[in-house]
């Protein structure tokens, strides 16, 4: 819709922001996302087949997803029609449909962007099903978060998600040359200056070049270096929200950098969740689990540590107290790993729920009353210590089960010695 200022040709000579100025005029000019939009990318065949279908654009801030949509429409000749998912209700969704259903009876499709559409309740997306299965609008959704937790499975179904990437250096490097184009001026950036600079955008092209215009903005003066972007700029925050998607990611790359014995990756994983503002203590609570579930008996001592570097925290807080969550995460990653005794613990659980109430045999079972002892409790219970290689090999399990292996230490570390006298013992009970 025409608004005042551009019917009276006045919207061209207001002020616009770099990022808009620059704002890709093809799909060909969006930089990133070749993969997707590109010749052999997905939608890149879509619209070279003259056919195209609802979608769900999946990636994080700043990376083009309401650019892509745009140029879709453009592509396809559709009509483009915008709304948030934020600021948007059930009477902008009602005139969107309606206007949609009009305009398909002139022949004229439309292409319906909904951003951030994961903000929409599960009966609010429950509504654009029927819209999109006749062919009323065509869908296109964007959204920060994972479509499998945040989108209802009908409007999954009846879409194509498509992930669009953050923004690499050398792509973010490629805007930094068009924005220089654009105003015809150089930055005035030292080489590492210009690296920081791209750093501080975090993959986020359109922060890349609000940085870019504020330091454009500051006029001729001596090129900046890394240490004087650091001191004008602001660093854009991580991309990290305590409780969704990109939570689960960080603490899973910690869990299995600790499993795969690589403390490097283990303390990077850390520090992007400590910068991201993690609660330390859910990663202190985290790290006393892999010390049970990937190391168990092979070093007892990492069980320990763990639970001191919590108790640790609690003491001193943060920063200082980060220090022990770290050295605990250090010890994890370099110790000997076995999962013998978890793989153990769920068999035994396993079978115990299978066995349901079996009693123990008579002879473990203590007889306090002589009535006790006179049916059999404790009759010929050997006691192991006083026995001649401190190990009586009787049977604890219920009568009637055979015996069962939950625990098989792998030998490494400290199971090394406990598979030797598990072995020494297992002789002795087969001996008669």
């Amino acid at each position: 819709m025409t608004n005042l200022f551009q019917s009276a040709g006045l919207e061209d000579a207001a002020p616009h922001p770099l990022a808009d100025r620059l704002r890709p005029k093809t799909l060909d000019e969006v930089v990133g996302q070749n993969h997707v939009i590109g010749p052999d990318g997905p939608i890149g065949r879509m619209l070279s087949g003259g056919r195209l279908a609802s979608m769900i654009l999946w990636g994080p801030p700043g990376v083009g997803k309401t650019t892509i949509a745009r140029l879709i429409a453009d592509h396809a000749d559709m009509e483009f029609v915008q709304l948030s998912a934020v600021f948007s209700g059930v009477a902008d969704l009602r005139q969107a449909f309606e206007a949609a259903a009009a305009r398909r009876a002139t022949g004229r499709g439309t292409l319906l962007f909904v951003d951030e559409i994961h903000r929409f309740n599960r009966a609010r997306q429950d509504g654009f099903l029927p819209y999109v299965e006749e062919g009323i609008v065509t869908l296109i959704g964007a959204t920060t978060e994972n479509p499998s937790f945040e989108l209802n499975p009908a409007l999954l179904s009846r879409s194509q998600v498509f992930v669009l990437n953050r923004l690499s250096d050398a792509a973010l490097a490629d805007l930094l040359k068009r924005a220089e184009a654009e105003t015809e001026q150089a930055l005035p950036l030292t080489d590492d200056g210009r690296c920081a600079l791209v750093g501080f955008a975090d993959g986020d092209g359109r922060y890349l070049l609000n940085l870019a215009e504020e330091i454009l903005a500051l006029g001729p003066g001596a090129p900046l270096n890394a240490q004087g972007v650091a001191r004008i700029l602001h660093k854009r925050a991580p991309v990290y929200d305590k409780s969704r998607e990109s939570h689960y990611n960080l603490i899973s790359a910690l869990h299995k950098s600790v499993r795969g014995s690589d403390p490097d990756a283990a303390l990077y994983w850390l520090a992007r969740m400590l910068d991201g503002g993690e609660d330390p203590l859910y990663i202190a609570r985290r790290v006393i689990r892999m010390a049970s579930e990937d190391i168990g008996l092979a070093d007892p001592l990492a069980l320990i540590l763990a639970n001191e570097a919590m108790t640790t925290y609690r003491f001193l807080g943060s920063p200082e107290g980060e220090l022990a969550i770290a050295q605990a995460v250090v010890h994890v990653a370099t110790a000997p790993k076995s999962n013998a005794l978890y793989t153990g613990f769920k068999r035994a659980m396993r079978t115990a729920g299978e066995t349901g109430s079996l009693t123990p045999p008579a002879h473990i079972l203590n007889a306090p009353t002589q009535l006790m002892k006179d049916i059999g409790y404790g009759k010929n219970y050997a006691y192991d210590p006083d026995t001649g290689h401190g190990f009586s090999g009787q049977n604890y399990f219920p009568d009637g089960m055979e015996r069962q292996r939950f625990y098989t230490p792998k030998g490494e570390g400290r199971e090394k010695a406990i598979r030797e006298r598990l072995e020494r013992w297992a002789e002795l009970r087969r001996k008669p």
